[in-house]
């Protein structure tokens, strides 16, 4: 009984200090798209989180880590310790034998998750040029959004289905372009899209830029 209690003990504690991140994590998203990142905070955060500003220096170390945090929440929806590639909308499209079904799959995810995370995206990038601390992180952004461009395009050229001739670095180049936040943006946010016009397009552009045409 010692070691179920033990076992359970570790496991509310987990639950716990996990529950404290997300709690962190989901007040310094609502201040920093209602004031900005250089307005807000780490000790406004603690406040509205419940919890010391201290514990938050301790878990993230530094506010554009934070923000790093936040974004990596918002483009997940949760804070489960699960990588995307490993997500059913993912093995989704892994499984998917038509490419262009493929391609509509990842849009119709993507979407959903830019409509999640662009204004944190967009913070970031607009406010590197006033903080240097947020620099690296939105390069880290851009790292990671081709990284996984890279994957898919290279998927995709494993169907045999795309234009002959055209490279993995040119696929992952196109996606990269296609699915970057300044396109929403200004589709979207500044012209008004609806998000499901928003991705007929990026899917249709997608598809004829990269797909082999039809005979």
């Amino acid at each position: 009984m010692a070691e179920v209690k033990r076992q359970y003990d570790a496991t509310g504690r987990r639950e716990r200090a996990r529950q404290r991140r997300r709690d962190v994590v989901v007040a310094a998203q609502e201040l920093f798209e209602a004031d900005g990142f250089q307005a807000t905070t780490i000790s406004a955060v603690a406040q509205r989180a419940g919890v010391s500003a201290e514990s938050i220096y301790k878990g993230f170390g530094t506010k554009a880590a934070l923000a790093k945090a936040v974004f990596d929440f918002v483009i997940a929806g949760d804070d489960a310790p699960i990588p995307m590639a490993e997500r059913p909308e993912s093995r989704a499209i892994q499984q998917e034998p038509d490419v262009r079904r493929k391609i509509q799959l990842y849009v119709d995810g993507f979407v959903q998750r830019q409509q999640r995370s662009a204004r944190v995206q967009i913070l970031i990038r607009d406010g590197r040029h006033n903080d240097e601390t947020l620099r690296d992180t939105w390069q880290t952004l851009l790292d990671e959004r081709l990284t996984g461009m890279t994957m898919f395009g290279r998927h995709l050229l494993d169907t045999g289905e795309l234009r002959p001739g055209i490279t993995l670095d040119e696929v992952a180049d196109v996606l990269w372009t296609y699915i970057s936040v300044e396109f929403y943006e200004l589709l979207v946010l500044l012209r008004g899209w609806t998000p499901e016009r928003y991705a007929d397009l990026v899917a249709s552009a997608i598809t004829e830029a990269v797909i082999r045409p039809s005979v």
